[in-house]
């Protein structure tokens, strides 16, 4: 028997699709921002050796890293509760994204990190700037430039996860489509829908990525190769003088 198309209840349930593509874009915008904020700081602290903070910055990799995003989403929303601490399901979603992507990030930009000249580092430090300020003004935007496409990827596999956040009933764009086929039996075309929309939010989200590294991390490349240059002439300088 030939199946019978119908996206009737796509076109039905429109309102619903739509805020699961809403959240799901917050999701992406929250997880993706913070995410990486997060793992900058972490990369920041393991790369410098801070005693305990290093250590516990490997720690907390490692565990995320080695779980399931569904148990650490789990573990937040269903867990934490028992510490005494309550969150809504959005702020549970999000939370958890951060802390996954900031994992996984926190050792791609460790890894671009460690890709820096060691003389970099010592040559702003000829310049009087404190360990801090190198690694902003000097090791982060070469570092970046060097991963941003792992990085891409990563923030879009960690968007891509967010699928599983509709098991503790967030209202993004898998909950939407599980809301649709409970309602109509359509499950084909709701799945379908959702599958385009995700396919189609991958993609944009890829562009937009590569456009940022082309234009943000260029100029500010550009500013780090300055700071880098006058850091390296003053310290040869300083070996000649």
């Amino acid at each position: 028997m030939a199946y019978q198309f119908d996206f009737t209840p796509i076109l039905t349930y429109s309102d619903v699709l739509l805020r699961g593509v809403v959240l799901t874009v917050e999701l992406i915008l929250v997880g993706g921002i913070f995410g990486v904020l997060l793992g900058i700081l972490c990369a920041w602290a393991r790369s410098e050796r801070i005693p305990v903070a290093a250590g516990i910055v490997a720690a907390y990799v490692e565990l995320i890293r080695n779980t399931p995003f569904i148990v650490q989403l789990f573990f937040i929303f269903f867990g934490l509760p028992a510490a005494g601490v309550r969150l809504g399901e959005v702020e549970a979603a999000m939370i958890a994204m951060v802390v996954n992507l900031g994992a996984y990030s926190a050792e791609i930009i460790r890894a671009g990190i460690q890709a820096v000249p060691r003389g970099q580092w010592e040559a702003a430090a000829s310049l009087g700037m404190t360990r801090a300020e190198c690694f902003r003004h000097v090791v982060l935007v070469p570092a970046l430039r060097k991963i941003w496409p792992a990085l891409s990827s990563q923030i879009v596999i960690v968007m891509l996860g967010s699928s599983v956040c509709s098991q503790i009933a967030a209202e993004e764009l898998s909950f939407a489509a599980n809301f649709i086929q409970s309602r109509s039996f359509r499950a084909f075309e709701a799945y379908l829908a959702a599958t385009a929309i995700y396919l189609g939010l991958a993609i944009l989200t890829r562009m937009i990525l590569r456009r940022l590294g082309d234009r943000l991390l260029y100029r500010a490349a550009r500013h780090a190769a300055l700071s880098a240059g006058r850091a390296v002439a003053v310290g040869g300088g300083a070996v000649h003088g």
